[in-house]
């Protein structure tokens, strides 16, 4: 079953993964949440969502606790490079499944009818509590982007960077040592795969950007993709 997609083409909006077994819980829950603009990615199993995961970062995860394999779930999130948030819907009688099926990390719940008001509060709260811990600055060597100005610089040198260009090293950078294929850049860039054919032309730029300070940082691992990270050291592809 492939996964239910909304609100692709907005490349702005907060990535949120949502495991739901019962298929119309899980299409109302996604409706829900694009209406809103968030990007959501709907899935019926724990092992897509694990899929899911591997793929690409999102903001906030979304379990419904009946789903059948919440425990593989459960059990290969820790080992992810990015631990987003969980927020569960359970019905009263599940209650107790959260630690022992989820462990700690839950970070909130909603019980089953969930209103429409309550889970997008919860959701708000969760994310902009995760935004308030991050650190707004990423860097790597010498290379730095400050996220509160949206900048960039190599070193002492201020990059000239325009915003698909910004948004395509902030995940290159959030993702360092890791290749990264097309399509999943592209979706970061401009939010669907079918940009996939620009993100060769915006690397491009970028590398004439941020390479002209030696050493280089971004390098193409041929037949997969690109990665960010010193030379010396071979990108890894995601599990």
């Amino acid at each position: 079953m492939h996964p239910i997609r909304h609100d692709e083409r907005s490349p702005y909006g907060r990535r949120l993964l949502a495991a739901v077994p019962e298929p119309g819980l899980r299409r109302s829950l996604a409706a829900r949440l694009g209406a809103s603009g968030y990007l959501v990615e709907a899935v019926g199993t724990g092992a897509a969502a694990l899929g899911s995961l591997g793929e690409q970062r999102f903001d906030l995860i979304i379990v419904d606790v009946d789903i059948p394999d919440l425990q593989d779930l459960a059990h290969h999130r820790p080992a992810l490079v990015d631990r987003p948030p969980v927020l569960c819907v359970a019905s009263c009688e599940s209650l107790d499944q959260l630690v022992p099926e989820i462990g700690t990390e839950v970070a909130d719940y909603v019980t089953k009818p969930c209103r429409d008001a309550e889970l997008l509060a919860r959701v708000q709260v969760l994310l902009r509590a995760k935004d308030a811990a991050r650190e707004p600055v990423l860097r790597h060597e010498d290379l730095v982007l400050d996220e509160v100005v949206c900048q960039a610089w190599r070193g002492e040198r201020r990059l000239a960077v325009t915003a698909a260009e910004y948004r395509l090293l902030r995940h290159l950078l959030l993702n360092a040592g890791r290749v990264l294929s097309k399509e999943q850049l592209a979706w970061q860039v401009r939010g669907g795969s079918r940009a996939a054919n620009t993100v060769e032309r915006l690397m491009s730029r970028l590398r004439q950007k941020v390479d002209r300070t030696q050493p280089a940082l971004i390098h193409t691992r041929r037949g997969f993709g690109y990665w960010l990270g010193d030379e010396a050291t071979t990108g890894a592809c995601p599990s």
